[in-house]
């Protein structure tokens, strides 16, 4: 009996076996690891350069919209300190912490699905580095004579540019920004995938929450934020297309929660069978 219930738990939990799951991680490691490979990419001091005229081309652009509202909206969470330290935690956990968990519970109670989103996230990643490559921009905490300041280093008491973050942190990755886009490519399967009304409320706000953090910690403009919803979108459209292909595999699925899910929040089943692994 006990191996007949870690057998079910195992094929609820993981449909297509260990190996798949090992499949799936190391793809996003590798995606991980091309990005560690940007972090040369601006260096030297041609490309600094080039970057912070980036940054004052993009606030040039942004007031001649009207939207440059970056140091009103941090001087605003600067005067609630437990608001810009929320949201520097909130900065330091939304892409790595809250997106794996994400990540990790579709792949676990919504399989059908994941591969969908894996598809797109992936090939955001890579447009992400062209971007990256092509555009490097210096975010606004580099930028002191705007009233910038790095709320995230003072709430951690490390500079996020040490030896130590380095190895996590391209300092010119600003444009696109990826906060947004994971934001938007875990926010919208989870409104559509979880059946609790108070968590669709809650993912299909997150995306605004994340582009607060993002601006009120000085890391990104305005305008690195719509890129960054760009990129998510075209890696959605891009997924999509995918799906036609191999819509078996590749399809997202609203409905395909698990058992295991659907038992415990009161809903049907996954109607039809899962998918084939990729």
């Amino acid at each position: 009996m006990p191996a007949a219930r870690a057998s079910t738990v195992q094929e609820r939990l993981l449909p297509h076996g260990p190996l798949d799951l090992v499949r799936q991680v190391l793809l996003f490691v590798a995606a991980y690891l091309l990005y560690r490979l940007t972090r040369g990419i601006a260096d030297h001091p041609a490309d600094a350069v080039e970057a912070f005229n980036n940054a004052r081309e993009l606030i040039g652009l942004e007031q001649a919209l009207n939207i440059f509202i970056e140091p009103s909206v941090q001087a605003f969470a600067a005067g609630q300190q437990w608001l810009l330290d929320g949201a520097s935690w909130m900065y330091i956990n939304a892409q790595t912490t809250i997106t794996l968990a994400a990540l990790v519970w579709i792949y676990l109670f919504a399989n059908a699905s994941f591969y969908f989103v894996r598809n797109m996230f992936l090939f955001a990643f890579c447009l992400a580095l062209v971007g990256y490559a092509l555009y490097p921009t210096a975010p606004p905490r580099f930028m002191p004579e705007w009233g910038f300041f790095d709320a995230v280093s003072d709430f951690t008491g490390v500079p996020q540019d040490s030896v130590t973050v380095d190895a996590f942190f391209n300092p010119y990755a600003a444009v696109p920004s990826m906060h947004v886009a994971f934001a938007l490519m875990i926010a919208i399967p989870l409104a559509m995938l979880v059946r609790r009304r108070a968590l669709r409320i809650f993912w299909s706000l997150y995306p605004l929450l994340v582009l607060f953090v993002i601006v009120s910690t000085a890391n990104h403009f305005i305008l690195d934020a719509v890129l960054g919803a760009l990129t998510a979108a075209i890696g959605m459209l891009v997924a999509i297309a995918m799906a036609r292909r191999r819509p078996d595999v590749w399809s997202f699925r609203t409905a395909a929660h698990g058992d295991a899910t659907a038992a415990r929040e009161g809903g049907a089943p996954a109607i039809g069978a899962a998918p084939a692994t990729s």
